[in-house]
């Protein structure tokens, strides 16, 4: 991690790390650990999609796909017996 600064930093100089971002990710940390980073809306946009995760209600599925996760459940809850 390159640009790595504390969140009271980032609070001090906020329109300086927005431009920094621009240019590379800026890293900011909390108590020395990573929580957040601030990316250029074009990099943000270019990494979204690959994100191909869907959000799904058991009605939506499949009658194929919940008898697969069904049997899936099933044989990883008796492997310990």
């Amino acid at each position: 991690m390159d640009n790595c600064i504390s969140s009271t930093e980032f609070q001090t100089r906020a329109g300086q790390y927005i431009d920094d971002s621009g240019k590379a990710p800026v890293f900011i940390t909390r108590y020395s650990r990573p929580v957040r980073v601030l990316l250029d809306i074009d990099e943000y946009n270019r990494l979204k999609k690959y994100d191909t995760r869907e959000s799904l209600y058991p009605h939506e599925l499949s009658d194929d796909l919940k008898a697969k996760l069904t049997k899936g459940g099933q044989r990883q809850g008796n492997a310990g017996t």
